[in-house]
């Protein structure tokens, strides 16, 4: 388990309640020192009700919080200027210029004069906005402007950065230049904690994640422990035109530890998808598509938090 001085967040029984509404229902969490920890969960899990409490900026209704040791409830000061947040809108200052919103904000720490003028450089340096120092905010990217969040919540040099969706509504490629940026942050000792509703993100950042439905932790683990618990090594997609694929799964649902009918294909969940496949065919079953592919984090999303859209 390592030192103890090690984990920086813990909570015990944490419950965030809006009036009747029990947004958070008593979760227990540790995040350790050096590691990018994810909460994942569909939207209203109460993925942000959490991360708005460990930012201290809302107070828990019920169990307790320790976040660097501190009690964010009488300790929130403190807290504040330890962490960084990076929220899920850019809240950027339009009125200001690039390298401003940085400096501004870093005089709101009482870092001096001259010291935050070096760290706004060096940060624009890191997430590759130097070009753009004196740019206007409005004329950024989408990426642009998430890098520069991202940037101005490590102006004060946090031990803890908080992302919520990080990278939500970024064109791929500017997704890619993001991770790059927390990946290098990790190897240099930030604790990463994010939320995230992308798999891939989760696959890619986190060292550890637990998985949030309606205001519980529904699993823990690593990205591959968790596709080892609940799901199995591959899966084998089969498509079968326009025949009735509950009727079919019926016929070969044992083939498989797992089967899953969606309206346009059945998932077989397996431990070897091509001989799964070739099974199938051995009963007489022609697939007009198949495809087998590794098991993913997205695979185990769906099963714990299920299909459905959650508005």
């Amino acid at each position: 388990m390592g030192d103890p001085g090690d984990v920086l967040i813990q909570a015990a029984g944490l419950r965030k309640s809006f009036g009747t509404f029990e947004a958070v229902r008593g979760i227990d969490v540790e995040v350790r020192r050096g590691e990018a920890f994810g909460f994942l969960g569909p939207n209203g899990a109460g993925k942000s009700s959490t991360m708005r409490m460990v930012a201290a900026v809302s107070p828990s209704s019920a169990g307790s919080l320790r976040i660097l040791g501190l009690d964010p409830a009488s300790d929130g000061p403190q807290v504040r200027a330890r962490i960084g947040v990076c929220p899920q809108e850019d809240n950027l200052d339009l009125e200001l210029n690039v390298r401003d919103n940085l400096y501004v904000y870093g005089r709101f720490f009482g870092i001096p004069r001259a010291e935050v003028r070096k760290r706004a450089d060096e940060l624009l340096a890191f997430v590759q906005l130097s070009d753009k120092a004196t740019a206007k905010v409005d004329d950024l990217s989408g990426g642009m402007k998430r890098r520069l969040t991202i940037a101005r919540s490590l102006i004060n040099r946090p031990e803890i950065l908080l992302l919520d969706e990080p990278t939500t509504g970024l064109d791929p490629q500017a997704r890619h230049v993001v991770w790059d940026r927390l990946f290098r942050l990790k190897q240099s000792g930030v604790t990463l904690v994010l939320t995230t509703h992308y798999m891939d993100e989760a696959e890619q950042l986190c060292d550890r994640l637990v998985v949030m439905d309606k205001g519980l932790i529904v699993a823990e683990g690593s990205p591959a422990e968790l596709i080892r618990s609940y799901s199995t090594r591959e899966v084998a997609e089969l498509r079968f035109g326009g025949e009735d694929h509950g009727a079919i799964a019926g016929k070969i649902g044992d083939l498989a530890e797992r089967v899953e009918v969606l309206p346009d294909r059945l998932l077989l969940y397996t431990a070897d998808g091509e001989a799964c496949v070739a099974a199938v065919h051995d009963r007489g079953f022609t697939p007009t598509t198949s495809l087998v592919r590794r098991s993913s984090l997205e695979d185990v999303f769906l099963r714990l938090t299920g299909r459905t859209l959650v508005d």
